[in-house]
């Protein structure tokens, strides 16, 4: 049994939620990958997965073997990379976590065109709107908005995001264009708690941080159906600039209260550190500082 060639299996099992696409991911038969992982846990003397028809999980032996074996995977494609970045060009996999909206708008694009110049590497892009462990999930890179908790992470700054409060142009006329952020406490609004879980909206009043608690009679946990409800004249809401940049181009909202926007939000690429970059995930690194959109604040 090739130990190694059986932890990619077993990590791609685990990556993928299944057997078929672990075999698809790999280009072999499931049957193969069946036969790979039953030999893993036969020379273990363990069990990894539970598995039934309908669903898998990771036995407890299994979650510490998976986590030793992308240490391990890890180490050894950085001592390959080591060696081949002498021929000067990025191979290998890489994969990315973004948010959804910004990585279709901003980071996807970028991607591909990265793709085209580099055709020895493929790239598995991952659109999530959650925070995302990159080292359990076996995630090369991520863009990350907002600040950062982890230290372990090495950041590379690209940008920033405002925090907008927008309106449809009906309801400012029913309602009028609030003058201070503490007039939103009597007016409706729509909220998305993907931002603010708990109906606080943060602003700034000449230096200080001020707060304002608003209600409404819409809440979603999804960015685009708030964006919708707030077009449709339900109520003001708090939005990231780039999440509702085509609504205000578009005049079906309009943004309010500007003079007390909250402190712009980083925007930045990490990554793991302690570890040697890749010729690929250096590569891929300067082609996003360079091709996302180069300005400050992102829309």
């Amino acid at each position: 049994m090739d130990r190694l060639a059986a932890m990619r299996t077993f990590v791609e099992i685990v990556d993928r939620g299944s057997l078929t696409a672990a075999a698809d991911a790999l280009g072999r038969s499931q049957p193969a990958v069946v036969r790979s992982l039953a030999a893993l846990e036969a020379h273990l003397g363990a069990r990894l997965l539970h598995r039934t028809t309908r669903r898998m999980s990771l036995t407890p032996e299994g979650r510490d073997y998976l986590d030793r074996c992308r240490r391990i995977l890890i180490d050894v494609d950085e001592a390959e990379q080591v060696v081949s970045q002498a021929g000067g060009e990025p191979r290998g996999d890489l994969r990315l976590a973004a948010p959804i909206q910004f990585g279709q708008h901003h980071v996807a694009p970028a991607v591909n065109a990265f793709l085209d110049r580099h055709p020895a590497v493929r790239v598995e892009l991952q659109l999530l709107d959650r925070i995302v462990d990159l080292v359990d999930e076996g995630i090369d890179l991520a863009l990350r908005i907002g600040t950062l908790a982890d230290s372990s992470l090495v950041a590379v700054r690209i940008g920033a995001v405002r925090r907008m409060v927008c309106a449809a142009p009906a309801l400012l006329e029913r309602v009028g264009r609030p003058s201070h952020p503490r007039d939103l406490e009597a007016l409706p609004c729509v909220r998305f708690r993907g931002l603010t879980a708990f109906g606080a909206w943060p602003f700034r009043d000449a230096g200080h941080d001020l707060t304002a608690r608003v209600d409404g009679r819409f809440v979603s946990n999804q960015v685009s159906t708030s964006i919708g409800a707030c077009v449709d004249g339900l109520g003001f809401g708090l939005f990231l600039s780039y999440q509702v940049e085509a609504e205000i181009r578009a005049g079906r909202l309009v943004p309010v209260l500007e003079a007390y926007e909250p402190e712009v939000l980083p925007v930045s690429l990490v990554y793991p550190g302690g570890r040697l970059v890749s010729l690929k995930l250096r590569a891929m690194i300067d082609w996003l500082r360079e091709a996302l959109p180069a300005r400050d604040v992102f829309v």
